[in-house]
């Protein structure tokens, strides 16, 4: 989802803006695809490891650390990962000039530590966390191909291509973060075993649900502002919008008043992850339809 989030805009979105020039090469953004996805992988493997205890509970079936490969592996694993990642990162910032974006990385690589092994233990703390890391991989795209292209020239288009980006940020951010609450109901019984200190385990399943049922509609409510305020002229957009992206979160809405199982809440969670796929996509329809419309 991550690589995906960011193949579209490079390859799709910016390949076809006219008068466009991108700071990173092809096969240079390849590489901070790789970047991303290589210590976000290593943000689950230490949270797999950390989690070894709570996932043998919850859901057992699912257990790679301690069943499939050793604790030891999998810290060479994670080690392995950051690396790469953190070496990738110092490598296109001073390809693109800008050595302190290496920080980024590091920053990022640090924070997944800290949430794997303190902070999610916090009430919503983790949450947010996650959800803004989600967020922060579509914002990186804009640091490094759009920022360092930027010139006085070019400032209005480049402003304009970054704010589309914030947006689609802020919708990830807000559907994960739900998604994240809905994970927290589902594994509420592991966790509470585990000594964490969740939305559900503090309020209770039925109270968490009927919360998050409220902050579903935060992101329907958005949705339906940016469709008539920005897509009402781009009609097939506004159509694949309102199936794909409003209808599934509007179906979200009808179930998750009623949900009660652990299996309600994991079709939930497949629900808003089709959600955010489906968000992602809307940039190749968004792009096809200027084209046509050109």
């Amino acid at each position: 989802m991550l690589a995906l989030m960011q193949l579209v805009f490079h390859f799709v979105f910016f390949k076809n803006q006219k008068e466009v020039f991108t700071a990173l090469a092809d096969w240079q953004f390849i590489l901070l695809v790789l970047a991303t996805i290589s210590i976000a992988a290593g943000g689950y493997v230490i949270n797999n490891i950390m989690d070894q205890e709570t996932d043998a509970f919850s859901k057992p079936k699912n257990v790679i650390v301690g069943k499939h490969i050793s604790e030891g592996m999998a810290y060479n694993i994670y080690v392995a990962l950051n690396i790469l990642g953190v070496g990738i990162g110092f490598y296109l910032s001073n390809i693109i000039q800008k050595p302190m974006f290496s920080a980024v990385f590091i920053v990022v690589a640090g924070t997944l530590y800290m949430y794997a092994t303190s902070l999610k233990q916090n009430l919503l703390i983790g949450n947010i966390i996650v959800a803004l890391l989600l967020s922060f991989s579509v914002i990186i795209v804009g640091i490094f191909d759009l920022y360092p292209a930027t010139y006085d020239g070019n400032q209005l288009q480049m402003a304009m291509l970054f704010s589309i980006l914030l947006d689609y940020a802020l919708f990830a951010f807000i559907i994960n973060f739900i998604r994240e609450i809905v994970k927290d109901i589902e594994d509420m019984d592991g966790d509470y075993n585990s000594g964490m200190n969740t939305l559900p385990i503090l309020l209770g399943k039925d109270r968490t649900a009927k919360i998050v049922f409220g902050l579903a509609f935060v992101p329907v409510i958005l949705l339906v502002l940016y469709v008539n305020n920005n897509l009402l002229e781009l009609q097939w957009v506004m159509y694949y919008m309102l199936l794909f992206v409003l209808a599934p979160l509007l179906y979200f809405l009808i179930k998750i008043w009623n949900a009660k199982s652990k299996k309600d809440f994991s079709h939930l969670s497949l629900i808003l992850k089709l959600v955010l796929l489906f968000g992602i996509l809307s940039i190749v329809v968004i792009t096809i339809n200027m084209k046509v419309n050109a």
